[in-house]
């Protein structure tokens, strides 16, 4: 069966979740899926442990070389899939069961391009759920009225849009080491229609001494937020402008 999805996977001395990773793909019994893992030359074991199941499992694609950080990974696996869907799962998260199958089947009555966001769990350490992320509000006055709470898709593994977004939103800035995420978001919604399901498909190992963790702890993440958002409004039209300033203020006078 032709490819209809392509998982990307962008990892780098990744041995602790690698091998959960690609069971994780393998366990969605997707016919019409890939696995696309981009290794930045690890030297802990991935390596070894990928090539064993690409040898195994044909739907696993995979290179090894020294790339310019998760960025660059990542725009190399776009230009690698071969799926017209795509969806990205770091080497430390994991779908749900039959997420794969299903979101295949729902992109069939969909328009190109679309990004379709499911909900996402949020793990601790110790496998304790800190919170479910619904972005049911997600879209550009949300975002950039600062409500991530309900607007923001938290983690890619609960999103999946079209490879053709690309074509207007280009490649990833591989200048980008933490807000890529972010800065997609913001992009997509601009350009592609918007479609939220009130299921579950992601889980997002938010873990002690990972980058992401370090950078949310130190404050850094809150400030880049806030540029981030910031940029965007700039970019609006005097009328978008004026009604962020009407919705602030009221947002201040009434609660």
């Amino acid at each position: 069966m032709p490819t209809q999805l392509s998982i990307i996977t962008p990892v780098f001395n990744g041995i602790r979740f690698i091998e959960s990773c690609i069971r994780n793909v393998i366990d969605q019994r997707c016919d019409v899926a890939e696995h696309v893992i981009i290794d930045g030359g690890s030297t802990d074991g991935t390596v070894e442990l990928i090539q064993r199941y690409a040898g195994e499992h044909a739907h696993i694609r995979w290179i090894s070389e020294a790339d310019r950080g998760q960025s660059h990974a990542m725009s190399k696996g776009i230009a690698r899939a071969a799926g017209s869907i795509l969806g990205f799962l770091y080497v430390d998260d994991y779908y749900e069961p039959g997420v794969l199958a299903g979101v295949v089947e729902r992109f069939k009555a969909l328009p190109e391009p679309t990004l379709l966001v499911g909900n996402c769990n949020v793990w601790d350490d110790d496998a304790k759920l800190i919170t479910v992320n619904k972005p049911a509000q997600i879209g550009l006055l949300n975002l950039l009225r600062g409500k991530l709470d309900v607007a923001f898709p938290v983690n890619p593994s609960a999103y999946f849009y079209h490879k053709s977004l690309h074509d207007l939103l280009g490649p990833f800035d591989l200048r980008e080491r933490f807000g890529m995420d972010v800065h997609f978001i913001f992009r997509a919604v601009q350009s592609a229609r918007v479609t939220y399901v009130d299921k579950t498909w992601g889980n997002y190992r938010y873990l002690r001494e990972t980058k992401s963790f370090e950078d949310v702890e130190s404050g850094r993440h809150a400030l880049r937020i806030r540029l981030i958002t910031e940029h965007y409004r700039r970019q609006q039209r005097d009328y978008v402008k004026a009604w962020l300033r009407v919705s602030k203020l009221w947002a201040r006078l009434f609660g």
